[in-house]
């Protein structure tokens, strides 16, 4: 085992005399390190909260949201993202085709990252095709997917793709986030 002992303050004095020679430059360096010290302090004091999705209520809305769409006799795979658009739960309903998984996912991230049904990204997409934000990763321009909100701050979203037609898609995620509004 190898064991440290920090230096004496005798020792990183005879250092810092014998290395900058200068009683000037080490106060000098002294009051810079305060600074610096004080500084990052303060920033620290600064901190952001937010709320995040609970892994229940995650769970609550992606099996509520499959379930309702299974009980209409569709396939599909549905996406819960959180606050930062990372995926909380994913699933992928046996009979569902394999491109739906893909687009749940996008649905739910689009409606996450601009905080509105994805629905409506689609209507701005068909007013204005050449809309920039539809080159951005993972965005999609398909009706399915709607923000989960605590209070008025959006907290993650939920995609689902299968069924046929995004409003029904749409339908199954509204009845997810129903079921877990006491969650929020």
């Amino acid at each position: 085992m190898v064991s440290f002992s920090p230096p004496s303050t005798s020792e990183i004095n005879v250092f810092l005399n014998f290395s900058i020679g200068n009683s000037m430059k080490i106060r000098t360096i002294s009051l810079g390190l305060a600074i610096a010290c004080a500084g990052v302090i303060s920033a620290n004091a600064q901190l952001i909260t937010y709320h995040a999705l609970s892994t229940n209520a995650a769970l609550t809305i992606a099996q509520t949201a499959y379930e309702t769409c299974k009980q209409q006799g569709y396939n599909v795979s549905v996406h819960v993202v959180g606050f930062d658009g990372e995926t909380l739960v994913a699933l992928r309903g046996v009979g569902a085709s394999p491109h739906t998984f893909e687009n749940s996912f996008r649905k739910a991230y689009t409606a996450r990252t601009f905080r509105t049904a994805s629905g409506d990204i689609a209507k701005r997409a068909q007013d204005n095709p050449s809309l920039g934000l539809l080159r951005l990763t993972n965005v999609i321009p398909i009706q399915g997917a709607l923000p989960i909100k605590a209070g008025d701050e959006v907290i993650g979203a939920v995609g689902v793709s299968g069924a046929p037609g995004g409003d029904k898609d749409e339908a199954c995620s509204k009845a997810g986030i129903d079921k877990a509004t006491p969650l929020l």
